[in-house]
């Protein structure tokens, strides 16, 4: 997870085309899909609504850097970020998550709706899977109209409403591969019955999930996974625009050879 948006140098890196069957296409969110903390959107979105008070998300902000600086814990970051669902009743919940999810048309880059709709199109099972909470990782879901979303669960009470806590595990870091692994048992599926697996991420903290699947993408990524990615020759997209202009007839995905 990161805070804020470092510059772009579009390069493209150990990239190649591959056309076959059905895949298994997952998609980080924050600043993989979408060039932003949705933790932080939906804080000043809620800011704007007068829900929080000012300053809610500079305190966020300070989490985040503690987090970048090796001095917090992820589990303590979306727990803060989890109080502002504490605040609101279901119902109203519900509408404000309506009203979110109307202000993310303008908000969703054009190149990642195209490389979600590229694997949509092609046949393959798409699924998000992302540590932001599912009441705030849903709606941003739905703009790219990705069916599936494994996300942290909020806990909530008797009454149905939030109570700041997380239910079970972050999904983040390993619990990814954890939570991928299951839904697909649910679904009565594996990771061998796909002709390739695919994760898009920008972070390092999804190393696990990287090295899970068989072709693994880094998208605009932190300098640790930066790092890795070209010591183990995985591709490296600094701007999804460059797998989106490739398009064609056939299926095109930035890969790597296993």
């Amino acid at each position: 997870m990161r805070c804020g948006v470092r510059a772009r140098r579009g390069c493209l890196k150990g990239a190649r085309f591959v056309t076959s069957e059905r895949a298994l296409a997952l998609f980080d969110l924050d600043f993989t899909l979408v060039p932003f903390d949705s933790g932080m959107h939906w804080v000043r979105f809620l800011m704007r609504c007068g829900v929080l008070e000012d300053g809610f998300d500079e305190a966020y902000l300070a989490l985040c850097q503690r987090y970048l600086a090796g001095e917090g814990d992820a589990v303590t970051l979306h727990r803060f970020v989890l109080g502002s669902l504490a605040r609101l009743p279901g119902a109203q919940l519900a509408a404000f998550q309506q009203r979110f999810a109307a202000t993310l048309a303008d908000v969703v880059p054009a190149a990642s709706r195209a490389l979600v709709e590229r694997h949509r199109a092609a046949g393959d099972l798409c699924c998000i899977v992302t540590a932001t909470t599912r009441a705030i990782a849903a709606p941003l879901a739905q703009a790219f109209g990705i069916e599936h979303l494994l996300a942290s669960e909020a806990q909530r009470g008797a009454d149905e409403r939030h109570t700041g806590e997380i239910e079970g595990e972050l999904c983040h870091g390993a619990a990814k591969v954890r939570r991928v692994a299951a839904w697909l048992q649910s679904r009565g599926e594996d990771w061998a019955g796909f002709s390739r697996t695919i994760f898009y991420s920008d972070s390092r903290s999804d190393l696990p999930l990287l090295a899970a699947v068989s072709h693994p993408v880094a998208v605009h990524p932190d300098d640790g996974l930066r790092r890795h990615a070209e010591r183990n020759g995985w591709p490296v997209v600094d701007d999804l625009s460059d797998l989106s202009a490739w398009g064609g007839q056939h299926r095109q995905v930035c890969t790597r050879a296993r």
